[in-house]
């Protein structure tokens, strides 16, 4: 496992990176714009939201629906596999969240 040509290692690479890890979870909460997700996370340039999306939509995480509307837009949703990262995204950013200071000191040089 995690060898160089080991397919979890590419999988691991996708959701591995911050942003798509920020992405899945903000989509836990349901379908939203591009314009939405920009606020909620908040942080991330339009550009790297899209490039993300897009990252994510090509491995079958995000299914984007164009919506007609006045501008034309599209929504962002998890499928069925992207549901199935919520989890697992919950339990690290709980252990992020636990462990931040801890981590903070040791990039501080702090004992």
């Amino acid at each position: 496992m995690f060898l160089a040509d080991c397919p979890a290692r590419t999988t691991l690479d996708l959701v591995a990176g911050t942003w798509s890890v920020v992405v899945v979870f903000a989509l836990r909460e349901g379908p939203m714009r591009h314009a939405e997700l920009l606020e909620r996370i908040g942080g991330i340039s339009k550009k790297v939201l899209t490039q993300t999306l897009r990252r994510l939509e090509g491995s079958g995480l995000v299914r984007r629906r164009a919506i007609r509307s006045a501008p034309p837009g599209a929504e962002y949703a998890l499928t069925s596999l992207g549901e199935s990262l919520v989890e697992p995204v919950t339990v690290l950013a709980r252990w992020a969240e636990q462990h931040a200071e801890q981590v903070a000191t040791a990039r501080d040089g702090a004992p």
